[in-house]
């Protein structure tokens, strides 16, 4: 499987400087995180609501395989809409490393 790395300095704050190592994830994977996510109406079999955020992060987190010692990325850190949250930038440059390594597009990566 293919890997990345991805280096940050001081740019999102000292907490979240140093290597991230990012490797493509299975398609089983991405199909099981897909399906968590993803509700469908019981009846019909159409979708009813997806939360894209969510499968973005859990994409992205089973994609990270290395990151600095104080392990600055969580799941509970990416969803937050708190302080506590992960900086946009740093989420950004993270998300589009994973989507490459997995070859997922953006129709793939919208918010709706």
């Amino acid at each position: 499987m293919k890997t990345t790395i991805v280096e940050v300095d001081e740019a999102y704050g000292e907490e979240f400087k140093g290597k991230y190592v990012l490797q493509e994830i299975s398609w089983a994977k991405r199909s099981r995180i897909i399906t968590r996510y993803t509700h469908y109406n019981p009846q019909t079999g159409r979708v009813i609501n997806i939360d894209h955020v969510a499968i973005q992060a859990e994409t992205l987190l089973a994609s990270l395989k290395e990151q600095p010692p104080s392990k600055p990325i969580t799941l509970e850190r990416f969803l937050s809409e708190g302080d506590n949250g992960i900086p946009i930038g740093l989420g950004e440059l993270l998300a589009k490393a994973a989507n490459r390594l997995n070859s997922i597009g953006p129709d793939e990566t919208k918010n709706s």
